[in-house]
């Protein structure tokens, strides 16, 4: 799966925005790399408060990226390229601009478009207080004050994110009943399934009672919550499971859900739910051989009990690119690891995600001006450190000048500054080099799909290996595949198995059945 933001991958009429006719044109480019389908982040009409994940009308797309008919040029095009299509859905909350909730703050208090989300009063003599001490995951109280009719102070709503966000009441069956629709409008238009913005925030507990503790959220936390991960979100999922599956072909629900537990997250998956959920137990873990081990083995026990395809992530629209994230002394190292967590995580069995740009090995992007940041949490000052802009910015496709491809023009504009040092870093400027990044995602997953031991599957076999070293193997009847992974600073040198598939750097010489495999380094080894 290859996550497009759509804003950042390619700009087709040249106003610095990405757009649905810019990703139909670089569809080519997915074909070629080797992925076997496309992720759309949000593209649904948006006032943009929080970069389209604030959601005015499912049913349209907003017109910063095209029309409805661009959307299915780009489903259409994608098919016919052999490549599948999720779209992003976001069920927990919608935009200030939605229309139920217009008319909810327009009626005021007692409006039933109220029951549709959730309206409070406030605590204190005058009702000045929020209804609960829940903070926004952006920063700040997830309570807004409305304003009545007549001018005078009024109900509470709740906000989880941004304050243009407000939350839906999952409680109420008219949100049921209207998601069940727009699943089916994007399933009729022919996509192959959804990927879940907060699949595990739809459902409140009971009462909406206070968290008593304090400390500002965040977004990639796993602390038990009563916003987040209640048991009821799983009704929600069988019901939608059914919609899915009215349809022909294989169309898959895919939750992103932040849980205590890679065991929590296993029950979105059970037989009658969705299919995968993000691992962000594994995303969170660091460059380590032991705690890379101690994840792997959790998250597939975690998911053979109910089945499903274990999945594999190591970065997003949401964190710091692993490129820099594994930068512990230099830009160098950061790439280094990269390529060998790349390696890592597609010889894992289950599903790997890719974010556009891992495969050019773009680093994250940290020296952005304040005044050109659009990340809501950098402007709620104790939320989110606001900086998700830095993995954000467009891709560089060709060229020496920004936009470097990602706009028609040369010097043309780009809604987030692309740095001068990505002009090495374009498509065209490592495609033909057997030494960048790009050739080796293409070479990886090449191998990939014509070994039948790497993919599916839901086991690995541990080899005895140095401290700091990973090695296992995937087996299959017409022969197998041996993962090496070097995560310390120094060389090691180890027995050669078989045939080299694939590395991430260049091995050191062969020597008596043996092979240096340098720092930071991984292999695929034909057994």
């Amino acid at each position: 799966m290859y996550q497009v933001y759509p804003r950042s991958f390619a700009d087709a009429d040249g106003d610095g925005m990405g757009d649905l006719a810019g990703v139909r044109h670089r569809l080519p480019h997915l074909r070629d790399l080797g992925v076997d389908a496309v992720w759309l982040s949000p593209c649904y009409a948006s006032p943009q408060a929080d970069a389209g994940y604030d959601v005015a009308d499912y049913r349209a797309i907003d017109p910063m990226f095209g029309t409805l008919a661009d959307a299915e040029a780009v489903i259409d095009e994608a098919h016919r390229l052999g490549l599948r299509v999720i779209v992003d859905l976001v069920p927990n909350h919608c935009s200030d601009q939605h229309a139920w909730f217009r008319r909810a703050l327009r009626e005021g208090p007692g409006s039933a478009l109220r029951d549709r989300f959730h309206f409070r009063t406030g605590k204190g003599a005058d009702g000045q207080l929020p209804p609960n001490d829940w903070e926004s995951i952006f920063g700040g109280p997830a309570w807004t004050r409305t304003t009545n009719p007549d001018g005078t102070p009024g109900e509470w709503y709740l906000h989880l994110f941004a304050p243009q966000q407000p939350d839906f009441n999952w409680d109420h069956p008219a949100v049921h009943d209207e998601f069940r629709t727009i699943l089916r409008f994007w399933l009729d238009l022919g996509i192959d399934g959804f990927r879940i913005d907060v699949a595990h925030g739809l459902v409140k507990a009971a009462g909406l009672p206070d968290m008593g503790q304090t400390g500002q959220l965040k977004l990639l936390g796993n602390q038990p919550l009563p916003f987040f991960d209640q048991d009821g979100v799983h009704a929600i999922y069988r019901s939608w499971r059914k919609v899915l599956d009215e349809y022909p072909g294989q169309r898959i629900g895919v939750a992103e859900a932040w849980t205590p537990s890679a065991e929590r997250t296993a029950r979105y998956l059970r037989p009658d739910e969705l299919h995968q959920a993000f691992n962000f137990h594994y995303l969170t873990t660091g460059w380590d051989a032991a705690a890379l081990r101690s994840v792997i083995d959790a998250s597939l026990a975690a998911m053979r009990p109910v089945g499903a395809p274990t999945t594999w992530v190591l970065s997003n629209h949401d964190v710091v690119r692993h490129a820099t994230r594994f930068a512990d002394a230099s830009p160098e190292q950061g790439l280094a690891r990269a390529r060998a967590a790349a390696l890592l995580m597609l010889a894992l069995p289950g599903s790997a995600y890719l974010y556009q740009g891992e495969e050019l090995g773009l680093p994250e992007v940290t020296d952005l001006p304040d005044e050109v940041r659009q990340d809501p949490s950098f402007f709620r000052g104790n939320g989110q450190d606001g900086l998700r802009d830095g993995c954000r910015v467009p891709l560089p496709w060709s060229g020496d000048v920004p936009p470097y491809g990602f706009g028609p023009e040369p010097g043309g504009p780009s809604w987030l500054p692309q740095p001068a040092a990505w002009a090495r870093l374009s498509v065209a400027a490592q495609t033909g080099d057997p030494h960048s990044t790009l050739e080796l995602y293409r070479r990886a997953l090449a191998v990939r799909r014509e070994q039948p031991a790497l993919g599916a599957g839901d086991a690995v076999r541990w080899l005895t290996a140095p401290d700091g070293v990973l090695s296992f193997r995937r087996d299959a009847p017409q022969g197998g595949v041996q993962c090496t992974v070097n995560t310390t600073s120094a060389p090691v040198r180890l027995p050669e198995p078989g045939p080299v598939l694939v590395a991430s750097a260049e091995l050191g010489p062969a020597e008596g059945g043996t092979r240096e495999l340098p720092a930071d380094t991984a292999v695929w080894w034909a057994v």
